[in-house]
């Protein structure tokens, strides 16, 4: 009897690979957020496959999605998923944590990665790999990126003093964490965060800051026999920390040529086609499922092209908000729409839910054939305790 995935949103990944340990406990903002995004895989999970999250109010918003949308998921709760023979889970990311935690739950070991396996992933997403792959990506004068792995004070010191404005980074951090901006001093403060991260993650990854004119990626699903086959583009937004605000939903076609007013397409489909050869080598059969390479098109004033890629920012080796993305354009939204996808932040109760309902009265819902044509839909229940939200909001006239 073949297994039936098991989706689960598993936002602390990043974090928890950071930390390594198997009884690693999540902060309470990712716990929040795990608990009020538990539905986001239903837009992205395979057909017939199962979502893990808590009944109440969850099973009446995937029923109302359903009926609009035809998801073709099922829900599944904690205590169910002890109960369920041949589950195979599909979280957010693999680390050491959530394998102890499922097996915990029931979860047989022939469904779950194997211990090395978790230690495999856990190198793959150090960032030292994106600091080895940049310069094999940098295919002429259209390319840039400088990025360094140092492991020794002097080194650090050194790296900020002789640039302007830089970037030091912890080598595995969640999204907009574990980064440290500089200015040419290499104060106290950041000569001890250095060493504490340098102690338990072996170094630090330090890079010039660029004249970033947009934030992009590339998406890519490994198959786990050797093949790395491009999924689709990421446009994105972040906040001037660096943490992730939101995608543009537009097709890849759109995508392409909005970044082509910049550099040339062909050096769009180069950077892809190289990609997917890299990767396949990097990853091999080690990774089954999605990943991004995080990318950035940089201006340069004093020296031509004005315009270049900077190729590899970071790799994302687990499911992404910029794969959600692109699922959710091209299998909700009418050909040729456009609009954001956006994951929020409230910090009181009572905030989300108003904003909703303002949003629900303000851009009025309108589907056709199983396709969003306008308007802001809800991706997750959004109720008086809901502190984090995702949504779309599909409106030709603004995009």
């Amino acid at each position: 009897m073949s297994s039936q995935q098991l989706y689960l949103f598993n936002p602390d990944n990043d974090l928890a690979l950071a930390n390594g340990d198997t009884n690693y406990m999540p902060p309470a903002s990712a716990r929040q957020m795990a608990v009020d995004l538990a539905l986001l895989p239903v837009w992205y999970a395979e057909a017939d496959s199962f979502v893990l999250a808590p009944s109440a109010y969850n099973q009446a918003f995937l029923k109302e999605m359903q009926a609009a949308f035809g998801l073709p998921v099922t829900l599944m709760t904690t205590p169910e998923m002890a109960a369920t023979p041949s589950i195979h889970p599909v979280p957010w990311g693999w680390n050491a944590a959530l394998r102890k935690q499922l097996r915990q739950g029931g979860i047989p070991d022939n469904e779950l990665p194997a211990p090395e396996a978790i230690v495999k992933f856990r190198y793959l997403s150090h960032r030292q790999r994106a600091v080895e792959l940049l310069p094999r990506l940098q295919m002429g004068s259209g390319f840039c990126g400088q990025s360094a792995y140092l492991t020794d004070a002097q080194a650090w010191k050194d790296f900020v003093e002789t640039h302007d404005h830089s970037l030091l980074k912890a080598p595995l951090s969640g999204s907009g964490k574990g980064l440290n901006r500089c200015r040419g001093v290499f104060t106290p403060f950041v000569s001890g965060w250095c060493a504490r991260v340098a102690h338990t993650q072996g170094g630090i990854v330090a890079e010039p800051v660029y004249d970033k004119v947009e934030d992009f990626a590339m998406e890519f699903r490994a198959d786990g026999k050797g093949a790395v086959c491009f999924a689709g583009y990421s446009l994105f937004a972040t906040t001037a920390g660096g943490a992730y605000e939101g995608n543009l939903l537009l097709s890849d076609e759109a995508i392409e040529q909005r970044l082509s007013a910049y550099v040339p397409l062909s050096d769009i489909e180069r950077l892809r086609q190289r990609l997917e050869q890299e990767l396949s080598v990097l990853i091999g059969s080690d990774y089954v499922g999605f990943l991004g390479v995080d990318m950035m098109i940089c201006r340069f004033a004093d020296a031509l092209p004005l315009y270049r890629i900077h190729p590899c920012v970071e790799i994302n080796l687990r499911m992404n908000m910029g794969m959600v993305a692109r699922c959710l354009y091209d299998c909700y939204v009418v050909p040729d729409g456009s609009g954001v996808f956006r994951v929020v932040y409230h910090a009181t109760p009572g905030e989300a839910l108003k904003e909703h309902e303002r949003m629900t009265a303000e851009h009025p819902l309108r589907i056709d054939g199983g396709r969003v044509l306008s308007g802001y839909l809800p991706l997750v229940p959004v109720t008086a305790r809901s502190l984090y939200t995702a949504w779309m909001r599909i409106d030709l006239s603004t995009y």
